[in-house]
């Protein structure tokens, strides 16, 4: 792999479903394309796919790869994480690769509107600064009764994993790590 320029852009994409044949589902599309429009393919831009297998294989981040290799970028600048089994564990986990990686600068999270929020917020508390590009809209294609679920579920979500975290990090000891994996 080639060195990492100083002035490396990240772009974090949580997670989708995936769907029967191995393809990415309308909402993991979503998220690929707002990243790709953010990032483009440069020198300087890197991609973080995470997400783990969900019901249906291979990893919600391989699928992400695939798809991005198939845009143009180049395999050496998608980095993967294919531990996450949800949101708080892909933050964690991005944020120790972003970590062990040096990255100091600000990371573009790339989820949908309804879930950037929480993505973005999870970071934060994990020590990686953030951005929140915009990202296509998920509303029309989800239909209303869908996307005001999603939003709901984001409603409980963010102070569920903002509890969580806050806890893990009150209760660890030094030494112990996070259970999701240490930071």
């Amino acid at each position: 792999m080639s060195a990492e320029p100083r002035s490396a852009n990240y772009y974090v994409i949580f997670g989708a479903a995936v769907l029967p044949d191995g393809s990415p589902s309308g909402t993991l599309r979503r998220r690929i394309a707002g990243a790709f429009r953010a990032g483009g393919v440069s020198d300087s831009t890197f991609y973080l796919p995470t997400g783990g297998v969900g019901k249906y294989g291979p990893s919600e981040a391989a699928v992400m790869r695939d798809e991005l290799l198939s845009l143009g970028v180049p395999p050496q600048q998608i980095v993967l994480e294919e531990t996450a089994v949800d949101t708080l564990s892909s933050a964690v986990a991005c944020a120790r690769i972003l970590a062990e990686r040096g990255v100091c600068r600000p990371v573009g999270v790339c989820s949908s509107g309804y879930h950037q929020l929480r993505c973005a917020m999870l970071l934060r508390m994990c020590g990686v600064r953030t951005f929140c590009p915009v990202m296509p809209p998920d509303r029309e294609a989800l239909g209303l009764r869908r996307w005001l679920y999603y939003v709901a579920r984001e409603m409980i979500g963010l102070p569920w994993d903002f509890a969580l975290l806050c806890l893990e990090r009150l209760f660890r000891r030094p030494g112990v790590g996070m259970g999701r994996g240490d930071l």
